[in-house]
């Protein structure tokens, strides 16, 4: 069983191995802390995002290697956005999305799906299913880092729903420690939305 997942890591170099269980533990971490609506969610985010952008366009995903690198981007805003404060009270708590950021997901989903398309066809790499599968996941998750960057609950819904297609994706594509992990954040995902759903409920009483 052990040589049917990983088998396909024997003509890797070791370096990119190293580089893929590192950010591998820092992903889990950054999971972690947004399932516990901790600020280190951002910094290991970071350091998560950044290898994987770099592995992702060594395995010609482009989709998902832009959107790691939105990822980066968009942990830096989410800092920022997680840490501002007013006489010592969080001006951004857990909450729901209001209507207008509902249309605005709308509009980021259907605007990077189009990108994507565009790059893939650019760059002649809709070769493979996977392709096709990575860039409606790029969505996906592109809406659901915003989301996650303003404290919105719902980022939740869309990193399961992100995660469970990315695991067959990866393991598709060779990438079984990646799989792995993404079946690791689809659990883990699962208890923070319950976790903050909690929080939002303890909210009103």
């Amino acid at each position: 069983m052990l040589e049917f997942l990983f088998s396909q890591y024997k003509n890797y170099p070791t370096y990119e191995i190293v580089l893929e269980l590192t950010a591998i533990v820092f992903g889990l971490l950054s999971v972690w802390m947004a399932k516990k609506d901790n600020i280190w969610v951002f910094p290991t985010g970071i350091i998560n995002t950044g290898i994987y952008t770099y592995l992702l366009w060594k395995w010609s995903l482009l989709g998902d290697m832009m959107i790691n690198f939105y990822y980066v981007v968009m942990s830096f805003y989410g800092w920022y956005h997680w840490t501002r404060k007013k006489e010592n009270v969080i001006l951004f708590p857990i909450a729901r999305m209001t209507a207008s950021e509902k249309k605005m997901s709308t509009l980021l989903f259907v605007l990077t799906l189009l990108f994507v398309v565009a790059v893939y066809t650019i760059f002649d790499k809709f070769t493979h299913w996977t392709s096709y599968v990575d860039t409606l996941v790029t969505g996906i998750f592109f809406v659901g880092m915003w989301l996650m960057a303003r404290r919105k609950i719902e980022n939740w819904v869309l990193w399961i729903v992100g995660n469970v297609i990315s695991i067959p994706m990866y393991f598709a594509k060779g990438y079984s420690f990646t799989s792995i992990q993404y079946l690791i954040f689809t659990i883990i995902a699962v208890f923070g939305y319950l976790e903050w759903k909690r929080t939002l409920q303890e909210k009103k009483v």
